[in-house]
């Protein structure tokens, strides 16, 4: 297992390094405990949904992971990548505090335009930023999941398909929904805990100068990466899309970080 564990990292360094800028992102606002149970929660709800996905096609729909190129040389948990998991901790993460900077109030600062930070950085987030959350990491996977279908141009490798394909890219357009769905479940988990425990057991969130960019541009980090590797493997009708889903989403944000004031 170490073997294969050490391999996870040589053979998806991009995706541990989105791991780590969330890791540095988090830690000091939120500390490392309610950070690390940040990423359990991700990690397992998503690892549920996506063995469940693969045996009964509930949520994501009925999909393949395909391990026989990789089997020996990276993990994989009970039949999935131990990595693919692992994106959804970072991507809610980036979702979440794309949609607070959509949403919520912030502080001027004695800088004024760079000194993004919350206006009250101990706020647990409300439903409407919670419901913007799941929309904005669904649509970070209509960016994401085309080019990852065709990993085998790439440094990815053909780890999945979908045996019935689907209209979007060969994507059936109940997996983006399915994002959707996952992302409400493991932030409305984590926002529920924090009202009725963490807030009480653990300090209460701080803020830190340009808390409020960090997490957006982890958000733009993956959105630019993604139609990059799908301009360079030649799919110039899938880039030009992915450049307007990621355009469309980061407008809003955009708009927010243009305002001075709370």
């Amino acid at each position: 297992m170490l073997r294969q564990l050490i391999g996870t990292f040589v053979l998806r360094p991009y995706v541990f390094g989105f791991l780590l800028a969330y890791l540095l992102l988090a830690a000091p606002a939120w500390g490392w405990r309610r950070t690390l149970l940040y990423t359990a929660l991700g990690y397992l709800l998503a690892f549920g949904a996506e063995y469940s996905s693969i045996h009964n096609g509930f949520p994501f729909g009925p999909y393949t992971y395909v391990s026989e190129p990789t089997r020996e040389r990276e993990l994989w948990v009970a039949g999935v990548p131990f990595m693919d998991s692992l994106f959804f901790v970072f991507l809610t993460f980036a979702g979440l505090q794309a949609a607070r900077l959509a949403l919520a109030p912030l502080r001027p600062g004695r800088l004024h335009r760079w000194d993004w930070r919350w206006a009250r950085p101990f706020d647990v987030p409300g439903w409407r930023v919670w419901v913007l959350v799941g929309l904005l990491t669904m649509g970070l996977d209509v960016v994401i999941d085309p080019v990852a279908l065709l990993g085998e141009r790439w440094f990815l490798g053909r780890i999945y398909l979908y045996p019935g394909g689907g209209p979007y890219f060969g994507i059936p357009l109940a997996n983006f929904a399915s994002w959707a769905l996952v992302a409400w479940t493991v932030t409305g988990g984590f926002l529920l805990l924090e009202r009725l425990v963490l807030g009480r057991a653990l300090r209460e969130w701080r803020g830190y100068m340009a808390d409020a960019l960090g997490g957006a541009a982890l958000f733009a980090a993956v959105l630019a990466f993604n139609p990059a590797v799908t301009f360079a493997i030649g799919e110039v009708l899938m880039g030009l899309v992915g450049c307007f889903w990621a355009a469309l989403m980061l407008g809003a944000v955009v708009v927010r970080v243009g305002r001075r004031h709370a």
